[in-house]
């Protein structure tokens, strides 16, 4: 912790996360605000925009060429088996589904019927994936995704000569986020480069003052400075491997708990 960061510590008494709310009743970020009796708000700062077929068209992509497809979120199944319900596509019983996790590959159950063989899971990150494209090298992989997203999946298949092809199905924007104007919290918590790009779409003029800033992974850390803010908490951590471990470090300190 640098000296600037270590004269910022003062008292915490809100949170917003520029996430949604979390389902789960469970939820660590429940129980920190239960514990250290902190205001623990939720709020997206950015959103999704499915692309049009029109625009899907205008990518020249046919969706049955491929043999296999990547998926890295809910929302890159979504999109993607919309597009092939307004075009009539359906998923040949041989294709291959390449999911980051459990969690993406158990959400592709609502589309389709899952067959094991057929299936290739990841543990979390897209680099638990690599050993399977290495695997199946021979397929012509079709990865549905964001306009803005991660380069190791692409950077991976080019350094490997892996065929496939990039389709741009959805659009990250930044949220509305007008109503917040005059609310302060003492932390913002980041989670990717694009909600640092809203915060400063929807605030121009945002000066950050006393408020701390949060950032989950080493893209958003460098977004944070980039735009020459105070990094006052960081995640991943050694001993706080999520946000909310990094979050209750940072409150015990800050509140003298």
């Amino acid at each position: 912790m640098t000296q600037s960061t270590k004269d910022r510590l003062n008292q915490v008494r809100s949170i917003l996360v520029s996430q949604p709310k979390p389902t789960d009743e469970r939820s660590p970020y429940f129980q920190l605000a239960e514990k250290y009796k902190i205001k623990i708000d939720f709020r997206p700062f950015i959103q999704v925009e499915p692309v049009s077929i029109k625009d899907f068209r205008k990518q020249k992509i046919e969706i049955l060429n491929h043999t296999a497809i990547i998926f890295t979120s809910r929302n890159a199944i979504d999109h993607f088996f919309n597009i092939c319900q307004e075009l009539k596509v359906e998923m040949p019983a041989d294709m291959k589904y390449f999911c980051i996790s459990d969690q993406t590959a158990h959400y592709l159950q609502k589309y389709i019927v899952i067959r094991k063989r057929k299936l290739f899971v990841g543990g979390r990150t897209a680099s638990d994936l690599f050993d399977y494209f290495k695997k199946h090298k021979n397929e012509k992989y079709l990865f549905p995704c964001s306009d803005i997203r991660k380069e190791d999946i692409p950077d991976f298949l080019k350094e490997n000569n892996i065929a496939f092809t990039e389709a741009i199905i959805y659009h990250t924007v930044a949220a509305d986020l007008s109503d917040l104007k005059d609310i302060k919290y003492d932390i913002l918590a980041f989670f990717s480069p694009s909600g640092i790009k809203s915060l400063f779409q929807n605030f121009p003029d945002f000066k950050q003052n006393n408020t701390r800033i949060a950032a989950f992974g080493p893209t958003t850390a460098q977004a944070v400075r980039d735009q020459n803010l105070i990094l006052d908490i960081e995640a991943p951590l050694p001993n706080a491997p999520s946000m909310t471990g990094a979050l209750e470090l940072y409150i015990k300190k800050a509140n003298k708990i």
